[in-house]
């Protein structure tokens, strides 16, 4: 929820995506200024196109020389805009389900009633160059820090974060909606209910809270530092050049990256891929076991020399004791395979993943994973505008079902209009499909489905 908060932030005040939304509450703390990052050793991937970064727990003092004058990177001039985003929406509505694309959860229509409503104040900082540049001149790098040490013999680019947007004061965010009798609707996992239902979603984001970050690429060599202040473009997005641009090649990149990140699956006997689709499985329910396994497997590919895989989780057990006897280059390329899952996994919200678990107790991910092929063959970056979609791509055996994928769908971004078969774009959903798709690609490769 915080994460899908952040993201929509990021979208309404920083419409040049210079700043990157923090994902968790939790880890906010370590993406406040002068902290120091690295940028996981991973290629972007067309479902997330901004780069990976990684906290490291340092700051830009804890690893500089001691100054002359005693003085640390705290007193560093900081530079600060005040910024308030109000959001407030009531409807009474009556008529069908749908998923509201505003980052206020669910809107269930039905003779409902519907209030959804929040607002931030925030404010900017950040590190002006000249007092970054200042410090450049009079401190050195502390060579001999451990964490220097261990960074000089990896390929990781380090990044301090010089600008961050923070909450000015705690604000609760909520998302409340009520249905009244006749909608077939458990959204959380089977979409199906009776009588009254309320669907009541809090979070309280804590005054200085940081909401999304900048960062600037730091260099070192000899004890000295740079700061890239124009970085390649190999290092960012680039911005595509659209004219001539046949979608149908959007989806072919989409099912090209997907193929051969996840082709190490379909070499796998049934009993190992059962093992790795029920680990998948326990994650998507946990999300401090996803970010464990995430982050062993992260260790995996970074290690040379072999890498000894222990947990403490039972749901993680099976599958590292598997992978602990395989080969250097078969485990190499299961961790990158179940790293790729994962990133795509994470792409995804709470309700997503758990809808996703439904469909495949339903047996209907095969279907669901046609019909959201067909969205990608369509502009979902720069025409929000309705397209058409195949009927037979929305028809499913179970109205339950049906119900199911139409909300898994639109959490990512499209509304499917039924009965006029056709689709719209909200909020350039390129990415969001992108991930849905890759999920559903992985687990129909994992159960072995037809």
């Amino acid at each position: 929820m915080f994460k899908k908060l952040t993201k929509y932030i990021v979208n309404q005040m920083d419409p040049c995506k210079e700043l990157d939304p923090v994902k968790s509450v939790a880890d906010q703390e370590h993406f406040r200024p002068r902290c120091l990052l690295i940028k996981k050793k991973k290629s972007n991937r067309i479902f997330h196109r901004a780069p990976y970064y990684q906290r490291t727990g340092f700051t830009l003092d804890d690893v500089l020389l001691p100054g002359e004058d005693g003085t640390s990177t705290e007193s560093l001039h900081q530079d600060s805009k005040q910024f308030t985003l109000t959001k407030v929406r009531a409807d009474e509505v009556d008529g069908v389900l749908s998923i509201s694309l505003d980052p206020a959860s669910v809107e269930l229509k039905g003779g409902a009633s519907l209030f959804k409503g929040f607002s931030v104040k925030s404010k900017k900082n950040g590190i002006s160059q000249q007092s970054l540049e200042a410090l450049r001149r009079e401190r050195k790098i502390n060579m001999d820090h451990s964490f220097i040490r261990q960074l000089q013999r990896t390929d990781n680019r380090l990044y301090v974060v010089t600008e961050t947007l923070e909450a000015l004061e705690e604000t609760v965010y909520e998302a409340s909606t009520k249905a009244d009798g006749g909608l077939k609707a458990k959204f959380h996992v089977t979409l199906h209910a009776k009588g009254t239902r309320e669907n009541n979603q809090a979070i309280v984001i804590p005054k200085g809270c940081t909401l999304a970050f900048r960062t600037i690429p730091l260099r070192i060599r000899d004890g000295k530092w740079d700061l890239d202040y124009f970085q390649d473009e190999d290092e960012d997005n680039v911005v595509e050049d659209r004219q001539g641009y046949v979608d149908d090649e959007k989806l072919e990149e989409v099912k090209t990256e997907v193929k051969k990140s996840c082709r190490i699956f379909s070499k796998l006997s049934p009993d190992l891929l059962l093992i790795i689709l029920n680990t998948i499985k326990a994650v998507m329910t946990d999300e401090n076991l996803l970010q464990e396994l995430s982050q062993k497997m992260e260790e995996v590919l970074e290690e040379n020399d072999g890498y000894e895989l222990k947990t403490e989780s039972p749901d993680l057990k099976e599958l590292f004791s598997t992978l602990q006897q395989s080969p250097r280059h078969h485990l190499l390329q299961l961790a990158e395979g179940i790293t790729y899952v994962l990133d795509a996994l994470q792409e995804l919200t709470e309700d997503q993943l758990l809808l996703l678990l439904e469909s495949l107790e339903r047996k209907i991910v095969s279907q669901q994973l046609k019909l959201v092929e067909n969205l990608l063959k369509h502009d979902l970056e720069y025409e929000m505008r309705p397209f058409p979609v195949k009927a037979r791509l929305l028809s499913f055996q179970h109205e339950e079902d049906q119900m199911l994928t139409i909300a898994l769908v639109e959490l990512s971004g499209v509304q499917l209009l039924r009965e006029k078969g056709s689709a719209i774009p909200r909020d350039e959903p390129f990415e969001a499909v992108a991930a849905l798709f890759v999920a559903l690609y992985a687990l129909k490769l994992l159960s072995g489905s037809k």
